[in-house]
């Protein structure tokens, strides 16, 4: 058994990891949620690694995102607005890109501006059809909308592509799967093959058994730490002391040093109002910190405090606990090209109180105590913002009392 884990590590040793900025993502269909309501998963990496949740209000809708810390950001990274439209991307490293702006941050405003004006997938489509060319931009946008629309548009310089995930010709089991490279780019160029091909097994037999909530997304995707080109999983067990000493070494796993959130906008069925799309959020690492929902509606007023930016400072209280977990898991520093081995045992052990452990039961009983009034609302005709700012309050005082892993809650970050 040691041979083999030496075996194990030493092939990934071997290799480097793609790039920070290496989403995971996926458009699904309600057709095969057990809601009916249509999902836009992200999980995104970056070398910004603190992030918040903003209200902000746009020419014609105001809407939620996840920003950097800026007060004024330029540039949103996944969100939703008013309408019910929803918008997230991953970077692709296979389609061409005229030299001009950065892409990257040129993603972003196209994001923020299309939440700002645009109420449907039609709308978008219009939208991008309108941009000047070169429009310096080379990215996955996955799009919903609150007539049960869900797309991709692979989207470069000069043109797009557009995959329907409600159409069985493109999207034969009700979804699709992005990260770093783009089915209409340059064969075999790009980054993220391994992490699609393990989003794709995953949504494989979830989407076939009626498994695909938000909640399941988070667990299994976004916290996962398998690897399928290599056929190991370090969840079964065999990486943990006695067995090894219970470090590892990254590579190609979904969850990774450089992600900062994951986020899982969940859309409305065709007789529901659009204000009850709802972002459930994960902010900062995610194998640390649990799912907290927000909505557009009546965001302007209040949001979870511990997902914003606290009034005067440049702390998100739950992203900067994440952030000094993460620190404590990737804690070896000695010497060069070290950044990337983490100590598992501290995310996940055979006591079952690493702090991955821990989030998910922190998890698990927000969802049975806080969230089931979630589905009794949308029985109204529209998302009731006094309850909602109420269960905001819950959730924070629910984390600050629950999470004792999160200590860093407790300081006062100045």
């Amino acid at each position: 058994m040691k041979q083999t884990l030496l075996l194990l590590t030493g092939i990934v040793l071997a290799t480097f990891s793609d790039t920070a900025n290496a989403c995971t993502s996926a458009v699904i269909s309600g057709k095969v949620t057990p809601d009916g309501r249509p999902l836009l998963w992200k999980n995104r990496d970056t070398s910004d690694l603190l992030n918040c949740v903003r209200y902000m209000k746009g020419e014609k809708y105001g809407y939620v995102a996840v920003t950097g810390y800026a007060e004024d950001p330029r540039s949103i990274w996944t969100g939703t607005n008013e309408a019910g439209f929803a918008i997230m991307n991953t970077l692709s490293y296979n389609l061409t890109e005229e030299e001009g702006e950065g892409s990257s941050k040129r993603n972003g405003a196209v994001m923020k501006r299309a939440l700002e004006i645009c109420a449907t997938v039609a709308e978008f489509r219009h939208y991008l059809d309108t941009l000047s060319r070169p429009m310096n931009v080379r990215t996955n946008y996955g799009v919903i909308d609150a007539q049960g629309n869900g797309f991709y548009f692979e989207v470069n310089s000069t043109e797009y592509r557009e995959y329907d995930v409600n159409d069985p010709d493109v999207a034969p089991h009700g979804f699709i799967v992005r990260s770093n490279y783009s089915f209409s780019g340059k064969l075999n160029e790009g980054a993220g093959y391994v992490r699609y091909q393990e989003a794709l097994e995953k949504l494989f037999t979830a989407s076939a058994t009626g498994k695909v909530t938000p909640q399941w997304l988070f667990s299994t995707l976004s916290r996962s730490f398998r690897n399928p080109l290599l056929g190991i999983d370090l969840k079964d067990g065999r990486f943990n002391k006695p067995q090894s000493t219970g470090w590892f070494v990254e590579q190609d796993f979904i969850a990774r040093r450089s992600s900062s959130c994951a986020v899982v906008i969940q859309g409305v069925r065709p007789d529901e109002h659009a204000s009850f799309t709802t972002m459930w959020t994960v902010i900062g690492y995610p194998p640390v910190t649990p799912a907290v929902p927000v909505w557009a509606s009546g965001a302007e007023k209040k949001l979870p405090r511990l997902l914003t930016v606290e009034k005067g400072t440049r702390h998100c209280p739950l992203c900067d606990a994440a952030d000094t977990l993460r620190r404590n898991v990737y804690s070896y520093r000695r010497g060069m090209n070290t950044e990337n081995y983490f100590n598992w045992e501290l995310l996940f052990n055979r006591n079952g109180n690493g702090y991955m452990q821990q989030a998910e039961e922190l998890e698990t009983r927000m969802f049975d105590a806080l969230y089931g009034r979630i589905e009794r609302w949308r029985k109204r005709k529209s998302l009731p913002a006094g309850e909602v700012h109420k269960l905001y309050d819950e959730c924070d005082a629910f984390i600050e009392k629950n999470g004792r892993y999160l200590q860093e809650l407790q300081a006062n970050p100045d």
